[in-house]
């Protein structure tokens, strides 16, 4: 009687291993597709992000876009106002003219947008270094205007990848080097703006110095 009761009790232990089995397979395979699931969540995830960053990098170019757009009718709208053409006009078309002039750089300049650009210690110190080498030529301005379109000819000369028309400020070129690539692309931008300014100016002064000498020539044949 006692070897039927051990019998019986090793038949319900053999049973009760036999549940387990299927229950602890049950468990890992429920680790696995756990497991499987975070991956394909975490993928998921990733893609978004993926997603996002370019949406981000198309929404940063909009902006500097924007920015760039803002300083174009700028310069439009300062020229305009600065042109030949405003000064063979009678006063009172001058004086309207001037006020939508202002209107439109009034409304131009309601327009904030600002585009920070991410920098290390290095970028920023080239920055600086680049910016001050370009300030002291356009304060030197009204002394040499030749030799200061020269000098930023040179500076430009050293942002472009075309084959200058004269020679390259090496000094410069290093510096802009070390700027973040934005900030490049802006350096590039302003010297651009610098040179136009300056061609403009240079023609409104030969043409002053044309109106100079045909108003002359009239008084001395009537002073012969």
């Amino acid at each position: 009687m006692a070897q039927a009761k051990i019998s019986a009790k090793a038949s319900e232990g053999a049973q009760q291993q036999q549940q387990q089995q299927p229950q602890s397979g049950g468990q890992l395979r429920g680790r696995f597709y756990r497991s499987t699931s975070m991956a394909d969540r975490s993928s998921r995830l990733l893609e978004n992000l993926d997603q996002l960053e370019l949406r981000v990098e198309a929404f940063r170019d909009a902006a500097s876009a924007m920015e760039q757009e803002k300083e174009i009718l700028l310069e439009m709208i300062h020229n305009i106002q600065n042109s030949q053409d405003m000064r063979h006009i009678s006063e009172g078309e001058r004086e309207e003219l001037n006020l939508t002039a202002n209107r439109l750089m009034g409304r131009t300049l309601t327009v904030e947008v600002s585009v920070e650009t991410i920098r290390n210690a290095q970028q920023q110190e080239s920055l600086l270094h680049a910016t001050k080498m370009i300030d002291e030529i356009v304060n030197k301005l009204l002394d040499d205007l030749e030799d200061a379109k020269i000098r930023l000819m040179s500076l430009y000369g050293a942002c472009t990848s075309d084959v200058p028309a004269g020679p390259i400020d090496q000094k410069f070129q290093s510096v802009v080097i070390g700027c973040a690539i934005e900030d490049q692309k802006k350096i590039k931008r302003r010297l651009e703006t610098l040179l136009r300014n300056l061609e403009n100016s240079e023609k409104s002064i030969t043409l002053l110095e044309h109106q100079k000498s045909s108003v002359r020539q009239p008084c001395n044949t009537k002073q012969d």
